[in-house]
């Protein structure tokens, strides 16, 4: 008998995948194929505000991210936190941990989440056997690097306006390159502290500058959901010029 999987599982064979059938992730022979399912070890469902990985812990898994939002974040001892990124699906989660002795941040999941597990101890066994797998390990590993630095700039030299102005471009451009745009809005969870702590700005300058953008016609948020009303005046603001994607690596 044929069971149907909730749409956000993780599906038993990497061959179903539907994060691969988006056209947004580099495609693979079969044989590799059959060894990232051979890699894999299991799936797991996190329920939102759950913790994917904690701060200084020892024995983090290696996930890939299937379905569901999250983020990754450094605290302070007095409890202020400063999110680093925003994580989405497709996303290589614990890398940072593999190569250290605890993990130096947190994950917490945004919403629902639903990830892909896989070995710790075979990670030099891909790089080994693979070697095309391991290069697109440590691209992932550049490019996320490269978000980090996109965001330190952000928080150490645009204003108010354009800070928020390119945290919606660019999570509305990369939920787009994965098909998650639905009749020109995408699912948005992000509270205000959510973006202020993303930001580095307080509570009530993010309120105030997400509504005077709403005011402008450049974006709505209604129900969950964002809707980009005027990119070209969005991106203008923010400095952000989209170049053509190139296709990401999955595991």
């Amino acid at each position: 008998m044929n069971v149907s999987l909730p749409p956000h599982a993780c599906p038993p064979a990497c061959q179903q995948c539907r994060l691969r059938k988006t056209g947004a992730f580099t495609a693979v022979k079969p044989e590799v194929l059959d060894f990232i399912e051979g890699f894999r070890t299991d799936s797991l469902a996190v329920e939102a505000g759950g913790a994917l990985v904690r701060e200084n812990q020892t024995n983090a898994k290696l996930f890939t991210l299937y379905s569901g939002w999250a983020f990754r974040y450094k605290t302070l001892s007095d409890g202020r936190r400063q999110i680093l990124n925003f994580l989405l699906p497709g996303d290589l989660v614990g890398l940072q941990q593999e190569f250290g002795d605890v993990s130096a941040h947190g994950i917490e999941a945004l919403t629902d989440c639903s990830l892909c597990v896989f070995q710790n101890d075979s990670l030099w066994a891909l790089f080994r056997e693979h070697p095309r797998l391991g290069y697109d390990i440590t691209w992932l590993s550049a490019h996320e690097e490269g978000h980090v630095d996109d965001n330190l700039l952000t928080a150490g030299r645009r204003n108010a306006t354009e800070r928020v102005a390119m945290l919606l471009m660019h999570l509305y451009r990369r939920l787009d390159r994965i098909g998650l745009v639905e009749e020109g809005s995408v699912g948005f969870p992000l509270n205000q502290q959510h973006i202020a702590d993303a930001l580095g700005l307080s509570l009530v300058h993010t309120n105030k500058t997400l509504r005077r953008l709403s005011m402008l016609g450049l974006h709505e948020l209604k129900n969950g959901r964002l809707r980009l009303l005027n990119t070209r005046a969005l991106a203008r603001i923010a400095e952000y010029y989209d170049t053509p994607p190139r296709l990401m690596p999955l595991l």
